[in-house]
């Protein structure tokens, strides 16, 4: 008869780790209290002349959140803003396109709440892809591992991130939005979530 070794919990995060996830949970939680006691006809609402609103931003913010994870986990094949054959950024941006690849409408489609969509799943799904980052980021030894950034037609010529830089990048996308999402919410109906 053999022993076996019973799994070992999780460690905690600590140091660098430790004050990045706390400084996304302060982030994430500055987001989420815009939404606090809106149904899912006012999350859906658009105050502005934009696209946006407030549940579309925590959607947005959710997958945004998911995919740099993905980068993180499974490399540049996480990212992919291959446009079809024939089809130029340029032709996208001046609405020709002959063809929109799926990506961008999923993107586009992730400002906005969608019918059958509510806020306590958009709010559901959101917590659960941040207890993955938590718990990935805390199991990751090193934070300078990097991988290859895909070139994409907005951003910069193909890089290379970290993950101690999608981390910030996460952190910083997530603290942007949640001041549209107060600006919002006020323009809705006056309140602030600070």
């Amino acid at each position: 008869m053999t022993a076996t070794t019973p799994p070992q919990p999780a460690l905690a995060p600590h140091g660098e780790h430790a004050d990045l996830l706390a400084d996304l949970a302060t982030a994430r939680s500055s987001l989420t209290r815009t939404v606090r006691g809106l149904d899912d006809e006012r999350a859906g609402e658009r105050p502005t002349v934009s696209a946006l609103c407030l549940g579309g931003l925590v959607k947005h913010v959710t997958a945004m959140e998911e995919g740099w994870l993905r980068f993180v986990v499974e490399g540049p094949t996480a990212l992919s803003y291959d446009l079809p054959d024939g089809v130029t950024w340029a032709d996208i941006t001046s609405g020709t396109a002959r063809e929109i690849p799926q990506w961008l409408i999923d993107h586009q489609s992730g400002f906005r709440m969608e019918p059958g969509e509510t806020l306590a799943d958009i709010l559901k799904r959101y917590e659960e892809v941040a207890a993955r980052t938590e718990e990935f980021i805390a199991s990751v030894p090193d934070l300078s591992a990097t991988h290859q950034v895909p070139e994409a037609p907005w951003g910069e010529p193909a890089t290379v991130y970290s993950v101690r830089r999608v981390l910030t990048h996460v952190l910083h996308e997530t603290a942007q939005h949640a001041g549209h999402a107060d600006i919002l919410r006020e323009t809705l109906d006056g309140q602030t979530a600070t």
